[in-house]
């Protein structure tokens, strides 16, 4: 014996016809907006089209979608231009100042590595070649900064733990001069 499965009715034809209920009115309305709105913006990228889309909701407020604008097409409309006269220089000038925006944000860029290149050559010590109170004023600086670290220091700077203590020792350092 087969059992027959019950199954949705399926995609069913809508009678054209105005919705009477207000609240459902609005539903479809916001439903249908977005689609076709979605497929305005499928037209422009797949066919390279401009389009303007004005709608009006049931409560008289206004919706409205267009590429490259809803002006930009309006405009058009109403000057009746081609689409290579009104489009092309729009599409320069954006193009345009991006790309000045962009150049003088490398530019920026650049001076400043330009910056940190100087500094980090400046900041090269050759330890043979400092004097002991050069080396002093290091050892203090980098204690400082040590000190506004949170790290711990590592162990070889601990004066207790290695034989190393000796170079950090002020008094040896004295010593040996």
């Amino acid at each position: 014996m087969t059992s027959k499965k019950k199954g949705s009715s399926g995609r069913q034809r809508i009678r054209m016809a105005k919705i009477e209920k207000e609240s459902h009115r609005q539903v479809a309305f916001s439903k249908r907006r977005a689609g076709l709105f979605k497929k305005a913006s499928e037209l422009c990228t797949l066919c390279g089209v401009e389009v303007a889309i004005i709608v009006f909701s049931p409560a008289k407020k206004p919706f409205s979608f267009g590429h490259p604008s809803v002006y930009s097409v309006l405009d058009r409309y109403r000057n009746n231009t081609s689409f290579q006269q009104q489009s092309q220089p729009m599409e320069n000038t954006a193009t345009r100042s991006e790309l000045s925006l962009v150049l003088s944000q490398v530019e920026e860029e650049k001076k400043k590595g330009e910056k940190m290149r100087k500094a980090s050559e400046m900041a090269k010590w050759s330890v043979d070649e400092m004097s002991l109170l050069q080396l002093q004023e290091m050892r203090y600086a980098l204690e400082e900064l040590r000190n506004t670290m949170v790290v711990p220091p590592p162990s070889y700077m601990n004066p207790m733990s290695t034989g190393f203590s000796c170079i950090y020792n002020s008094s040896y350092v004295h010593a040996s001069s």
